[in-house]
């Protein structure tokens, strides 16, 4: 029988895909659980145009995803911080004071986890900060640490 995978089956496939299985499986595993339909003209069809719009909504986002990059990478974030011993920064700028500052100067929304900071900023200095916006586009956010 063949059936449509409706989520990712460990042993049989990813979600969307259309696999062929016993009949026993099918009937008492795999459309009692909701994990798969039975693969009609019909479902074929509609899995067909949700691909198409899935593909299109994809696209979508990594446009708006560039886009945005392109932004960051425009501007520059100043932050003012102490001054400690030795002309270090008193303390340190983690990524949480970047993304509150970004969005105090520029209005930018950046998920403090998107931040790809191995650690945290503990000098004076302009940094460049990869920023993970999408899978496929990676956007550089320059920071510049002045002294208070």
């Amino acid at each position: 029988m063949q059936v449509i995978l409706l989520e990712d089956v460990k042993t049989l496939g990813k979600k969307g895909e259309i696999v062929n299985v016993s009949d026993g499986y099918a009937k008492n595993m795999l459309l009692p659980k909701k994990l798969a339909v039975e693969a009609t003209q019909k479902a074929k069809n509609e899995l067909k145009n949700q691909q198409k719009r899935d593909s299109i909504v994809a696209q979508n986002q990594l446009d708006e995803a560039k886009a945005y990059g392109e932004k960051i990478a425009e501007k520059t974030v100043q932050l003012t911080m102490k001054a400690g011993e030795g002309g270090r920064v008193f303390g340190s700028v983690s990524s949480k004071e970047i993304v509150t500052a970004a969005k105090q100067q520029f209005g930018f929304d950046i998920d403090k986890k998107k931040l790809q900071m191995p650690e945290p900023i503990r000098a004076f200095g302009t940094y460049e900060i990869p920023v993970k916006l999408h899978p496929q586009v990676t956007a550089i956010l320059k920071v510049q640490v002045k002294e208070q």
